[in-house]
């Protein structure tokens, strides 16, 4: 099974990069965050992409995710839901065979953190009792924290961002107590240069100096079946990579 998540910083302005990337990548299971755009004005090419079952959850502007299962995994249309701390069409997940898969688009926090941390705190909890009830998950998208400072290059460290708070990585902390794997960090332990965000200037991107705040946190059994986890930092002008996870299930 090859999962993915993009955040695409709007579907209209890479309509021909997420068809690129369906072809080249031929993932089961895309999650993409920042559609920018409400389901009409999906581009006609990818709303109702042949070979996948689709939802698209947007709004104009802003916001916006969606979920790519291919038919090849669920022949049958998956139960796509909304857990009930959706707010800004900010989350959508469905319930695949023998896991459920959420895509997620944290808010930034920098005008509101309050609704950050209240989200955040929402989605532990779900987390919680999803785990409690024996559900496996994978839990894929931006995030919006950079988990600890080895997520940050060093000249972007500042303890004072938003992003790189203490009360966000602890609220981290807690989603990752429900258990769940951050799957790039586990195959990649100590590695300081595997980032999946850069500021749009001064080169940020080719000199890689930037931060880690997309992910593919899964429930811990899933680890032992996890091939390969990693950003693909070569991939589309968002300024958002998309990172890619293989795992040995059927």
């Amino acid at each position: 099974m090859k999962l993915a998540t993009w955040n695409v910083n709007g579907i209209r302005a890479r309509e021909a990069q997420v068809a690129a990337f369906l072809d080249e990548e031929r993932p089961d299971v895309l999650c993409l965050q920042e559609l920018k755009a409400p389901v009409a004005k999906v581009p006609a090419s990818l709303c109702e992409r042949a070979g996948y079952h689709c939802r698209w959850h947007g709004e104009t502007a802003y916001s916006g995710v969606a979920l790519l299962v291919s038919r090849a995994l669920a022949p049958e249309p998956p139960a796509f839901f909304h857990p009930a701390f959706d707010h800004e069409t900010r989350i959508v997940a469905a319930a695949l065979p023998g896991v459920t898969v959420a895509s997620i688009y944290v808010p930034n926090g920098g005008k509101d953190l309050a609704a950050k941390l209240r989200f955040l705190e929402a989605l532990d909890a779900w987390a919680g009792e999803r785990h409690a009830a024996g559900e496996r998950l994978v839990l894929a998208g931006d995030l919006n924290v950079a988990h600890t400072d080895l997520d940050v290059h060093e000249r972007e460290r500042k303890p004072g961002a938003v992003g790189q708070l203490p009360e966000e990585r602890a609220l981290f902390d807690r989603l990752l107590a429900r258990g769940l794997v951050d799957l790039t960090r586990a195959l990649h332990p100590g590695d300081g240069t595997v980032f999946s965000w850069w500021a749009p200037w001064r080169n940020l991107r080719q000199r890689n100096i930037g931060w880690r705040i997309d992910y593919l946190l899964a429930s811990a059994p899933l680890l032992a079946a996890t091939r390969s986890c990693a950003p693909r930092p070569a991939f589309g002008t968002s300024d958002h990579a998309p990172v890619v996870a293989e795992l040995a299930l059927p």
